[in-house]
């Protein structure tokens, strides 16, 4: 009796007895890398746990005795609504996993230092170009080195959203960017005017966004 072994999922190069085998099974694709799924799922629910936090914390505010008409929020949903009709988002997406890396880390630094400067700033925080009853001026943790470290913080956080997820991003970081300088001079206005000489004197010290820069 002759011995035969059939080996599925290969064919011989030559027919004949002892042949060569090809491989013609389907390969298995490699597990894909975690800079390879899409950071969408992970940022963006990131950005809507903090403005819970954000809309929470502000019940414990003091009550303003003006307010603005725009927010960033809706601003930033706006601008987001837009670049998703408007734009084919999907050609500036980011695919490179250094770039990504250096995206998420922006992304999350940024909003650490919004946090940290909401905390300082406790009760006396309130909406841009908003006024509080009863306003303290607060120079200390991240105000030592800028005056609006907030809109420091959420510019950064979304420059590395753009970063990790959508280079179109950026038009939200230069829209976004524009109104927090627009509303900080408007601020910086009101602030020398309830607090006299501390304020001049805080803001020659200080710079408005950029620490040593602007």
């Amino acid at each position: 009796m002759t011995n035969v072994m059939v080996d599925f999922g290969r064919t011989p190069l030559t027919p004949g007895t002892g042949a060569a085998y090809a491989d013609i099974r389907t390969p298995i694709p490699a597990p894909k890398r975690l800079t390879d799924m899409t950071l969408t799922s992970v940022v963006f629910p990131i950005w809507a746990a903090f403005w819970l936090y954000w809309l929470i914390a502000a019940l414990g505010a003091k009550q303003s005795v003006r307010r603005s008409r725009f927010r960033p929020p809706g601003l930033l949903v706006i601008v987001g609504i837009v670049l998703l009709r408007v734009f084919k988002t999907g050609t500036l997406a980011v695919n490179n996993p250094a770039i990504q890396v250096v995206g998420l880390m922006l992304f999350a630094s940024g909003l650490a230092v919004a946090v940290w400067a909401r905390i300082y700033l406790g009760r006396n925080w309130g909406m841009p170009m908003t006024e509080r009853a009863e306003p303290e001026l607060v120079t200390s943790g991240p105000y030592r080195f800028v005056r609006h470290p907030i809109y420091s913080g959420l510019l950064l956080a979304l420059l590395g959203t753009a970063l990790a997820t959508n280079l179109y991003w950026l038009i939200a970081v230069v829209i976004i960017g524009a109104y927090f300088v627009y509303s900080a001079t408007i601020e910086e206005r009101t602030m020398t005017t309830s607090f006299g000489t501390a304020y001049p004197s805080y803001k020659a010290r200080t710079k408005m966004l950029i620490p040593f820069v602007l």
